[in-house]
């Protein structure tokens, strides 16, 4: 066992919590079934969208756009 580093104690009052009352892996078994919604841009990405609102509307023109796509296919195979 290692031992414990000797960290001095400079957290803002505010900013300290007792975790002696803490569970751990309190979410483990509901992110398992129902997944993570955090999605991690990289950096290039992450500078052309300003916030998750903007990220959302990219995709959902994108969302569209495929959709729109996949009926034009299914059209001209019906044709054919």
């Amino acid at each position: 066992m290692k031992p414990k580093a000797n960290l001095s104690d400079d957290l803002r009052p505010e900013y300290r919590f007792d975790y002696s009352k803490a569970t751990r892996g309190k979410y483990y078994k509901r992110i398992l079934k129902e997944g993570a919604n955090i999605v991690v841009l990289d950096p290039d990405v992450a500078k052309a969208f300003p916030n998750s609102e903007a990220v959302n509307d990219a995709l959902r023109v994108v969302l569209k756009a495929g959709q729109a796509a996949q009926r034009l296919a299914q059209r001209s195979k019906r044709r054919a």
